[in-house]
């Protein structure tokens, strides 16, 4: 192994250029034959890849595509895209969960037809400027669509380079990731660099998997110091998180006349600005009907019902969401619509965009 430095003072072990070309000529070569159809994989529209690695972001391809496809009916250009309201946009992302990443694109696109004439941008610096679009992002889009020598290290990648060379660090440290996407960038040929950062993502997600990796069926197996030494299994090193943090939280399903209560939640933090059922955290489950009661009484309702429901949970990246569900059936609406609350028919409430954990209590109660 070579030692260089690169411009950021880290210290990285570069292969051989023999190991280079290889690594570039078997990759390419297995992608060729390997790669999956995809939808959009159809053609080298900027806008298509751009929407695809956005909603692959932490989720996976198979979970994706029927949304992807919903999305592009709905939004078939840029322009369709920017044009559209937030509600109809987070409406058509229901389902994928990490709603800023839908608004954060709605943004971009937005930006793209006001400063670029619709057209995305195809320069590092551009780009990278636009709401929500990181170093990943950024290459994904330059080097798929645009043919640019721009390196693309997503966890796929980086669990491959792990393997690939051996690499004992902590990938969820920034500098890791740091010397990860220098590495890509010494690796990515100047012919077919979108092919290239493609082929490094496929083989992560078919055969460099999480568990199990498939090194017999490995084209870079040659080459893979993990896979020699056999530690394959050990790689790629992570930190362990701290797990989420339980919060007992309250919902209420609030309802008179073949209507329900929705309200809006806060423009900051978790599921900001959403529709959702009533919600109270800190609530525990001993003590959720007594604080809906006190909630009735503050608000001056009539009430014909109110009962528990019953539990669920859902876990957010770091909170873990324990819900008591509480119906309160009210003799008359005793709540006035305004920008943060509505009421709904039942009949109505598939067209809003809920989120996922407001979707499982739905079917609690519907």
């Amino acid at each position: 192994m070579i030692r260089k430095k690169n411009h950021k003072n880290l210290t990285i072990n570069l292969p051989p250029k023999e190991t280079i070309q290889v690594i570039q000529k078997e990759l390419l070569d297995w992608y060729n034959q390997n790669q999956r159809d995809l939808p959009w994989r159809i053609n080298k529209d900027p806008y298509r890849i751009w929407v695809s690695e956005v909603m692959l972001q932490q989720t996976r391809v198979d979970t994706v595509i029927p949304y992807y496809e919903r999305f592009m009916k709905q939004f078939p250009t840029l322009e369709d895209l920017a044009n559209a309201t937030d509600e109809q946009v987070v409406k058509a992302w229901e389902g994928l969960g990490y709603y800023s990443r839908a608004r954060n694109l709605h943004s971009a696109v937005k930006e793209v037809v006001e400063k670029y004439a619709g057209k995305v941008p195809d320069q590092p610096e551009t780009i990278s400027q636009l709401k929500g679009v990181g170093s990943y992002t950024t290459g994904a889009i330059l080097s798929i669509a645009y043919n640019k020598k721009v390196p693309a290290v997503d966890g796929n990648v980086m669990r491959v380079f792990s393997r690939l060379f051996a690499i004992k660090e902590d990938i969820a440290s920034a500098t890791t990731r740091k010397k990860m996407e220098y590495l890509a960038d010494s690796l990515i040929p100047d012919q077919a660099p979108g092919d290239f950062n493609q082929a490094l993502m496929e083989l992560g997600a078919l055969v460099c998997t999480p568990v199990s990796p498939q090194c017999l069926f490995c084209p870079v197996q040659s080459v893979c110091h993990a896979s020699h030494q056999g530690i394959q299994g050990e790689l790629p090193y992570k930190k362990k998180a701290k797990p989420p943090l339980k919060v007992p939280v309250l919902f209420g399903w609030i309802t008179s006349d073949s209507k329900v209560l929705l309200e809006k939640r806060p423009n900051k933090g978790l599921l900001r600005g959403m529709w959702a059922l009533p919600t109270w955290e800190d609530v525990i489950e001993s003590k959720a009907l007594d604080t809906m009661q006190k909630i009735v009484i503050e608000n001056n309702w009539l009430v014909k019902n109110i009962n528990i429901k019953g539990n669920l949970e859902h876990i957010f990246s770091h909170r873990h969401w324990k819900i008591s569900l509480v119906t309160v059936e009210l003799i008359e609406q005793g709540l006035e619509p305004s920008s943060n609350l509505k009421w709904i028919s039942l009949d109505d409430i598939e067209k809003i965009a809920l989120p996922n954990v407001y979707r499982k209590a739905l079917k609690m109660l519907v």
